[in-house]
């Protein structure tokens, strides 16, 4: 499911920035917490290896939409090796793009289970799992130029989803850092907020995280309306 008008992405690039990403060792703090976390891990996990190290995206290379998240889980993405993956974070958002015919399965607890995306990509504002899942701004800063890379590299995005309010300034970011800016002032954050930037479609959705889920604020029909909403936009 690509657009033949575009640019097909160079996945050998892609492939050397994915590598460049997994040896990152920029923030102090950040190595030494994603490392304890997979040295000390949970009695749930105990007898699983621990990945330990940044996350690249994963995905489609073709994809028209970049969905934008915010650190890895330390119990999952940092645990499994893959975004969203092993967490129930990853369980609510896995669902919801296999309802939408983006995923080829609803669930994906394995790095190495087969799962695959069509015409979307994920990706997180910042690789490695951090202490009370808040990084900080120089640790944010450090991550920018990676999602920037991958956004240039991805060249057939139309449709940015940023899940949370720091997937989407993580993305407004990227995109004003690339020359793409809003006439008239920050676009807000809201749960299916759009706005067109340069070629791009940022649309806003709240975080599947359990504090959302579990609550209420996110719901499985919330979520899938944002997700068709990208989907359309992105194949208009």
């Amino acid at each position: 499911m690509t657009d033949g008008a575009a640019v097909a992405a160079d996945h050998s690039d892609l492939a050397a920035l994915t590598a460049e990403i997994v040896a990152c060792r920029r923030c102090p703090r950040l190595v030494a917490w994603r490392e304890l976390v997979a040295r000390e891990k949970v009695a749930r996990f105990r007898d699983e290896p621990y990945w330990g190290r940044p996350l690249p995206g994963f995905g489609d290379p073709d994809g028209r939409i970049l969905i934008v998240g915010l650190a890895p889980a330390a119990h999952g993405g940092n645990r499994t090796g893959r975004v969203f993956t092993g967490d129930a974070s990853g369980d609510f958002l896995w669902a919801a793009l296999f309802r939408a015919g983006l995923a080829d399965r609803p669930s994906s607890r394995r790095a190495d289970d087969g799962l695959t995306l069509t015409d979307t990509y994920i990706a997180a504002a910042v690789r490695c799992a951090p202490p009370l899942n808040k990084p900080t701004i120089q640790e944010r800063d450090a991550c920018a130029p990676f999602l920037a890379r991958e956004l240039t590299l991805l060249t057939r995005v139309r449709v940015m989803l940023a899940l949370g309010a720091f997937g989407w300034d993580a993305c407004l970011r990227t995109l004003a850092g690339s020359g793409h800016r809003v006439m008239g002032g920050r676009p807000r954050f809201g749960h299916g907020a759009a706005v067109e930037i340069g070629p791009y479609v940022l649309v806003g959705s709240y975080h599947p995280s359990q504090q959302n889920t579990f609550t209420g604020r996110l719901t499985a029909p919330m979520f899938d309306s944002v997700v068709g909403q990208a989907v359309d936009i992105a194949r208009a």
